[in-house]
């Protein structure tokens, strides 16, 4: 056998390697070792499922027409080389395969980790609640949710291109896991949350149209606004859906050494920490108006005072800082297409988020929070957020509450009928209907 032939041969039996390998990857249904609360929603199951039956049945039929073509070649050095290098691209989309795989598999095996599991499948019941908006019927896709070590989370949003080609069917959370306490996870869990709802709602665009003329002529400080409006938009909807517990959140997770929090960099899309809280604040402030967000803007002035800046870092951040009230007026005045006439600020502010009716809703809960806020977890998350925030709520009752709650969204997932058998309707119900009775009365 000359050495032509023996290089046909070689790459043929490894193509023949990578369809073996191909057909021995099973299911997802088949190798996940999780308790049936612990799973991630049929729908989003499916989705992934039928994602990766497509995505292998394509790189099978590659497969099957370079093994014809293979086949029916003359072993010339012209036609190895031909081979070698659509072997090559064949490799390229085998691995691209493994990636999509790994992707998914990283997010569902953490769903066999005792606890974990259960609360991941709880906070996938939060996120899906987090993206739906009064009066907008959207396409929302299925969310799934997992940890990681870090300090930030993020989002792979769903439609979006994966490495190596093709759109993920599902949006896909990661929260760091010293997130996993208290409230907190809210404020990380609703920002991605609003990464996903922006694209939907094409709020980050809508704004870059509006004001294209105020970037290339207007102050400086439009450019900042610019280059962040994706992140600013997403602090918008956690502050939206969790009110104060979005801004409290924030500000633990940006609390870090001065010299990052002060730093200003038009490269990352993030805005500098000391800003973006106070961003936060200021788009709180007016969803919400309450003087709950004057007093935590000057705490936040006094864990990284002025004082501590250089001069050229205080001329930056107080110009900045003067611009907010126009940068939020004009951003809550849009009127994206997709909220059918109304502007950004009468669509994201919720009545039932207020400061008063949150504290007001704690006092007809707090005997029981685990089971009367079970069945609106967004809302939940708000009303514990504002309870702790006023001195109400310890923060080791607000964990113990949180797991209970996350474990009863997860099995209304897997039990719709479990989670909290229509009480907080009911309680909403009574507070319409009458005045605030005492907390006694439940």
């Amino acid at each position: 056998m000359n050495a032509c032939t023996m290089a046909l041969r070689l790459i043929e039996q490894e193509v023949l390697g990578i369809r073996a390998r191909l057909d021995a990857q099973l299911p997802y249904a088949l190798q996940m070792p999780m308790v049936p609360a612990a799973n991630v929603s049929d729908e989003a199951m499916s989705a992934i499922e039928r994602h990766m039956q497509a995505a292998r049945q394509q790189l099978r039929v590659r497969i099957a027409r370079f093994l014809h073509r293979l086949r029916s070649l003359n072993a010339t050095p012209h036609n190895i080389a031909l081979a070698q290098r659509h072997y090559a691209l064949l490799k390229l989309y085998f691995h691209a395969s493994l990636t999509h795989f790994e992707i998914f598999a990283e997010v569902l095996t953490q769903r066999s980790q005792h606890g974990t599991g259960i609360w991941l499948a709880g906070l996938d019941v939060a996120a899906q609640d987090g993206l739906k908006q009064p009066g907008v019927n959207l396409q929302v896709p299925p969310v799934i949710c997992y940890v990681e070590r870090g300090h930030g989370g993020a989002i792979r949003r769903a439609r979006t291109r994966l490495p190596g080609g093709g759109a993920n069917p599902v949006a896909v959370i990661r929260i760091p896991r010293e997130r996993m306490v208290g409230t907190g996870i809210a404020a990380s869990l609703f920002h991605e949350i609003g990464h996903q709802a922006s694209a939907l709602l094409d709020l980050a665009n809508t704004y870059r149209r509006a004001t294209a003329a105020n970037v290339s002529k207007g102050p400086p400080w439009w450019r900042a606004w610019d280059r962040w409006i994706s992140e600013i938009v997403a602090d918008l909807w956690a502050v939206s859906r969790v009110g104060i517990s979005a801004t409290c959140g924030l500000i633990s997770v940006v609390s870090l050494p001065r010299a990052f929090v002060l730093r200003i960099n038009l490269d990352d899309p993030h805005p500098a920490p000391w800003i973006r809280v106070k961003l936060s604040v200021a788009m709180g402030r007016a969803l919400y108006p309450h003087p709950q967000w004057t007093e935590l803007e000057h705490m936040w002035e006094r864990l990284y005072p002025r004082s501590q800046m250089s001069a050229s870092q205080r001329s930056a951040f107080e110009m900045l800082d003067q611009a907010i009230p126009q940068f939020v007026a004009s951003l809550l005045a849009l009127r994206p297409p997709a909220l059918g006439g109304r502007s950004v600020g009468q669509a994201l502010s919720l009545p039932e988020r207020h400061p008063h009716q949150l504290l007001d809703l704690w006092q007809r809960v707090k005997s029981r929070p685990q089971q009367f806020l079970a069945d609106t977890p967004t809302l939940a998350f708000a009303v514990l957020g504002q309870a702790r925030f006023s001195g109400l709520l310890p923060a080791s009752q607000e964990l113990q509450v949180i797991a209970e709650l996350l474990q009863r969204w997860a099995l209304a997932g897997y039990l719709p009928w479990s989670a909290g058998s229509a009480q907080l309707s009911v309680v909403l119900n009574q507070r319409k209907a009458r005045p605030f009775p005492l907390a006694s009365n439940f």
